[in-house]
């Protein structure tokens, strides 16, 4: 079963082509476009006439330069993310910690309080 496709007309580089998008894509395409094309007229601004497909492979490079760029930081923000997972996990090893030594804590004071209320005598509670 293919998915249902449509045609977009895009202009690039002062020509205009017919590309074939999946149904409901068509915006995105036109985007991509305009984006390569806006490029190619900078890349046209700063090298002046150098040639349609040198203009074209130059473009073509710089978004790969910045799909690198990108994928690099994606790489180190999920090892960041995986790291403060892994501290996150650490915060509640403690947390469950000092949970369980503030309980004790208060079962052992509970415990001399109920001591100290019988070796005081006369029925004098404390605490």
């Amino acid at each position: 079963m293919s998915e249902a496709s449509s045609h977009v007309n895009v202009t690039i580089n002062g020509r205009q082509y017919r590309m074939a998008c999946e149904e409901g894509q068509e915006e995105r395409l036109i985007r991509l476009a305009d984006d390569l094309a806006s490029r190619i007229v900078g890349l046209r601004g700063k090298f002046g006439e150098i040639g349609d497909a040198r203009l074209i492979v130059m473009a073509a490079l710089t978004v790969s330069d910045e799909l690198l760029d990108a994928q690099g930081r994606i790489a180190a923000l999920e090892q960041e993310r995986d790291a403060l997972r892994q501290g996150g996990a650490a915060a509640k090893v403690v947390e469950t910690a000092v949970v369980a030594a503030l309980n004790s804590a208060a079962a052992r004071i509970e415990k001399t309080t109920q001591v100290l209320n019988r070796t005081i005598g006369g029925g004098i509670a404390i605490g």
